[in-house]
């Protein structure tokens, strides 16, 4: 019997979800399909997408992406982030679910699906030095930018605070490149060296910029509406966030690991404990996808011995 009310524990699945009771429809729906998906249990990607880190990496992803103000341009003008902050979240959790635990044909039909919702978003912005310039959702820059940020994001925190990643972080980058190319995003990167430098060339060719939009975006990650039962543990895990980005970038989204006075405060540990709290609270094993894609995995198993039962033996003569 959990220690936690159900009450907190709905509002926490809600979060993610969208849905205040009960799993949603296209969670259910992963135990459906005719194959085992791009991954299995023993991959990379869902060693690192099962755990609670990811909640931090979803924060970081956030951040990071507002430094490209093409993607911050799209973000500002076409999302209703401020309105339906949790609706956002929700749909971006079920795309990268979708991808990770569902069969081939479904989780490519969901990668087509954001990229026709994509074809509205278009308009102009000033680059970082103060050129218009038109942008569109679906634009290869665009797309590995967004790509890079959740990958770093995902990875930089699952190696702070998740188990030890089978293959090691190569393999989660490498597995994980298969989204990219899913999402039409050129040359996503296969190594954990490769995702650094196409991160850092972003950086070096004067691309990120730090301005207003970007500080309207931190001031609104910092401080979400969420339940207030809620906030406090989120404050922690975004100051784990912070503390898990790269100080040049940092700087530019205006941010500084968390302290007291002058005195820095142990946010790797906090969220740590954090994180754990949570995981105590959503409850042990594997999350709702996970089982769903196993059910998919165990049906797919049944069907393959039966459709091709070991052969009789034959007698051998002496």
């Amino acid at each position: 019997m959990s220690i936690f009310p159900e009450s907190m524990r709905n509002r926490l699945r809600s979060t993610f979800t969208g849905q205040l009771e009960g799993q949603p429809e296209w969670v259910l729906a992963l135990d459906q399909g005719d194959d085992a998906g791009f991954f299995d249990p023993a991959s990379a990607t869902w060693a690192v997408h099962g755990q609670t880190a990811t909640i931090v990496a979803g924060v970081r992803a956030l951040l990071m992406q507002a430094l490209h103000p093409g993607a911050m341009a799209g973000v500002h003008d076409w999302s209703r982030y401020r309105e339906d902050p949790l609706g956002r979240l929700a749909g971006t959790i079920r795309w990268i679910f979708t991808v990770t635990y569902a069969d081939t044909s479904t989780a490519v039909s969901a990668s087509n699906w954001v990229l026709k919702l994509h074809e509205r978003v278009v308009g102009s912005y000033l680059d970082a030095q103060g050129r218009e310039r038109g942008y569109a959702a679906n634009d290869p820059e665009l797309l590995s930018w967004v790509h890079l940020a959740f990958t770093d994001s995902f990875l930089a925190t699952a190696k702070l605070w998740s188990t030890p990643i089978p293959g090691g972080p190569d393999a989660y980058v490498r597995e994980w490149a298969k989204a990219g190319e899913l999402m039409g995003v050129p040359n996503p990167p296969r190594s954990e060296a490769e995702l650094h430098a196409q991160i850092r060339a972003f950086l070096t060719s004067g691309t990120l910029k730090s301005d207003e939009r970007v500080a309207e975006a931190v001031r609104f990650i910092r401080r979400p509406p969420l339940a207030r039962g809620l906030m406090p543990g989120y404050r922690v895990l975004f100051n784990g966030a912070v503390a898990s980005i790269a100080p040049e970038y940092r700087r530019m989204l205006g941010l500084q690991p968390a302290r007291l006075w002058r005195v820095p405060l142990p946010s790797i540990t906090a969220t740590r404990l954090v994180l754990k709290v949570v995981g105590n609270m959503l409850g042990t094993g594997p999350g709702p996808s996970e089982l769903a894609a196993r059910r998919r995995l165990a049906r797919l198993a049944r069907l393959a011995r039966v459709s091709d039962p070991a052969p009789t033996a034959v007698p051998t003569r002496h």
